[in-house]
């Protein structure tokens, strides 16, 4: 009896990403994904447009039509909530048996996808998240976000009694079943400190792995701010101690 083919869900939150958003679609779909059984891994791609106003849905547009026969989920919201919103709206529409986080700019390689997925797929962790610090080679584009993440990353560890170098990344990669038992609230930056705290309050590991990154500035997009970091912090203080 042949084994069901597995479905990765890529779940990519966009808003005004019309300079780079068609290269990692090109990407994700060039990267060959294999089971441990060595079948392919089917790829389920949903881009949540957290209503751009740029050219965003066009590119998205042309691309699916170049590209009909692959999965590709696109839907446009019609208010500007936040990343964690669109990543919300994302987690509902995907049909994968894993879910990974993907942000729609350059600053993550699909490539590493092949390093998350045996983790899940061996059953021996429910959740596995890339880590930038574990990568030595890396370099960051502005010292405020590298210690911000450091702080945002100390502080979980501290408060889960757990090592995490890297809890504000981006590859953030889950077992489906897992990812949609967990009700979530957050529509901003902070999906991420609520995620973690979430999963590891349920008693689950986190397994890190380390991750190329290719950082990009202000000037090229990157949205996220300081402030971000102490809502961070907040919501895992919040969610370390709430009963519920």
């Amino acid at each position: 009896m042949r084994n069901k083919t597995r479905k990765l869900s890529i779940i990519i939150p966009a808003y005004n990403e019309s300079k780079t958003i068609v290269q990692v679609l090109n990407k994700i779909l060039s990267i060959p994904l294999y089971d441990t059984q060595n079948s392919i891994i089917t790829k389920e791609i949903i881009i949540v447009d957290d209503c751009s106003t740029d050219n965003t849905q066009k590119k998205v547009a042309e691309f699916i039509e170049q590209r009909p026969s692959e999965l590709i989920k696109y839907t446009k919201l019609e208010k500007n909530h936040g990343k964690g919103y669109a990543v919300r709206t994302g987690i509902h529409l995907a049909t994968g048996d894993v879910i990974i986080i993907q942000d729609a700019d350059l600053e993550y390689d699909p490539a590493d996808y092949s390093n998350l997925l045996p983790f899940i797929l061996s059953g021996e962790y429910k959740v596995v998240y890339g880590s930038r610090l574990l990568n030595r080679d890396n370099r960051y584009s502005y010292r405020s976000f590298y210690w911000g993440g450091r702080l945002v990353s100390f502080v979980t560890s501290l408060l889960f009694g757990v090592k995490i170098t890297d809890e504000p990344t981006c590859y953030k990669m889950f077992d489906a079943a897992v990812l949609k038992s967990i009700p979530l609230a957050s529509d901003r930056f902070g999906f991420c400190p609520e995620i973690t705290a979430k999963v590891l309050k349920r008693g689950y590991s986190i397994k890190e792995v380390p991750i190329k990154y290719y950082p990009r500035s202000k000037k090229e997009g990157k949205k996220i701010k300081w402030r971000d970091g102490i809502e961070a912090i907040y919501i895992l203080f919040k969610y370390r101690f709430v009963k519920n």
